[in-house]
């Protein structure tokens, strides 16, 4: 089967997930073409049957921001007539489902029927995608898609409400390949005196430092955890918040103990030394960061809100608190380091629960749909 992939290519959760399902049906083989405007972050180029078409946004002084859309769905109409591609998976509502649309309206003029399977991954919709200026649009595009797949229920719940959808929605979670995390199981490779001394905890932070990652809070989160026991931080990941995130540290007089350690390709070997990740996030439509945690066996304190619950388990995985509670977090994250036996025992469970979302429990879903969709213009 010939797959168009189309994604941001950055390291935002969507675009990970994106490559990550790429490179996973590459591997089965799939024939599988991306479609955007740089190489994704994590994407293999040289693996077979991985091909890339870069998006070419021409500059034209008419316009004060250069129309990608246009560019875009002109370029998927060219790479799916040259490779005949049979599905077009877009990840992400703004602009990617909205280009679709169009591409595949430009190529039944040709007599060609691609079939479009449009994946939300969440501030498409509660965010961006349900602004004024944008609703109808998202709207309108979402419901000409031949398939419509969230992340989680939340997120499924979220596109109902926010939107009229005309068409039923499926819910195909977010997984991971837990063999990537083997570092995280003691490996060699793994040496914790690199980062922090005997007796200090370790805890981790990823995200792209926008606002609604509140990562202000889990530097008060680690402040307050430094009352209590000793611990390094280490933030993952670059955004705007960044420098409020570093004010916030100096003010609280624990920016010595804080590892910046940037944007990272190997997320996997970074969570090997983590003993806790907090995500305090407004919104998460899955919680991809905490996912990945939890297979490099970390148990998560996070937010109890979005998608979350689906993954973080409640005292068995990790704990959850209601946004902006940041002594209940503290207080969790106290919890988990009060013993050894007892983060141990956090590890496991976590990892346990990291097994259900592994790629051979996901991937099959999103082949059916591929397969029922191609079945059809048969």
């Amino acid at each position: 089967m010939r797959i168009g992939v189309v994604c941001y290519p950055t390291f935002g959760g969507s675009g990970v997930v994106a490559t990550e399902i790429g490179m996973a049906l590459a591997k089965k083989g799939y024939e599988i073409h991306f479609i955007t405007y740089n190489p994704p972050v994590r994407l293999d180029l040289i693996s077979s049957g991985i091909h890339f078409h870069q998006v070419q946004i021409e500059e034209y002084s008419l316009f004060q921001h250069q129309p990608y859309e246009l560019a875009l769905s002109s370029k998927m109409v060219q790479v799916v007539e040259k490779y005949d591609l049979e599905i077009l998976h877009v990840h992400y509502a703004i602009p990617h489902a909205y280009a679709a649309y169009m591409a595949k309206q430009m190529l039944l003029q040709k007599g060609i029927d691609v079939k479009v399977v449009t994946t939300l991954h969440g501030t498409d919709i509660t965010l961006v995608g349900s602004h004024p200026n944008y609703k109808t649009a998202v709207e309108f595009s979402i419901n000409q898609s031949d398939v419509v797949t969230t992340v989680s229920n939340s997120l499924k719940e979220d596109t109902y409400r926010l939107f009229a959808i005309d068409k039923k929605i499926e819910v195909v979670y977010n997984f991971i390949e837990l063999d990537k995390y083997g570092h995280s199981l003691g490996g060699p490779d793994c040496q914790r005196g690199n980062i922090a001394s005997e007796d200090e905890f370790i805890l981790t932070h990823i995200s792209n430092y926008r606002p609604v990652k509140r990562a202000k809070d889990v530097v008060k989160i680690f402040a307050k955890v430094l009352e209590k026991k000793p611990a390094k931080l280490m933030l993952v990941g670059q955004g705007p918040d960044m420098p409020e995130v570093k004010r916030v540290a100096k003010e609280l007089g624990v920016y010595d103990k804080i590892l910046f350690l940037g944007n990272s390709t190997e997320v996997n070997k970074i969570l090997c030394y983590s003993d806790v990740f907090i995500l305090p996030s407004k919104s998460e439509s899955f919680g991809l960061a905490a996912l990945e945690a939890m297979a490099a066996k970390t148990p998560v304190i996070s937010s109890n809100t979005g998608g979350l619950p689906e993954v973080n388990v409640h005292g068995v995985t990790g704990f959850l608190s209601d946004v902006k509670q940041v002594d209940d977090m503290a207080k969790n994250t106290l919890k988990l380091i009060e013993s050894k036996k007892v983060l141990e025992k956090y590890k496991q469970n976590a990892y346990e629960r990291a097994k259900t979302f592994g790629i051979d429990n996901v991937l099959p879903k999103y082949e059916k749909i591929y397969e029922s969709l191609v079945a059809l213009t048969k």
